[in-house]
């Protein structure tokens, strides 16, 4: 009965932790589709900045377009992010881009 009831209480406190993951996950693609894409085009097809397609970034690794994130490019409207993002967030973003971001 009580490692009935420990288990219970573990999953319990793993469910908040999925739901905040999914959140984050949700606020990060609104992120790129309406500040990136502000730039970036709101398809990621370039705008005023380049496109951010899987075509575009076949050349860059994840690793480089997660440092542009966070750093942005001096000397272009490319801004820094990292006051807003975590490395980790920039680095899902940049692998998101490289497949494809979703719909």
């Amino acid at each position: 009965m009580i490692k009935a009831a420990l288990m219970l209480t573990m999953v319990a406190s793993l469910a908040p932790a999925c739901v905040t993951a999914q959140q984050s996950r949700d606020k990060l693609v609104s992120l790129v589709r309406q500040d990136c894409g502000s730039c970036h085009g709101l398809t990621l097809k370039g705008g005023l900045g380049p496109p951010l397609l899987p075509r575009a970034l076949a050349g860059k690794s994840a690793a480089a377009l997660a440092a542009t994130i966070l750093d942005g490019v001096p000397g272009t409207p490319m801004p820094p992010w990292k006051s807003e993002l975590t490395p980790d967030d920039a680095h899902w973003i940049a692998t998101r881009l490289k497949e494809g971001f979703p719909p």
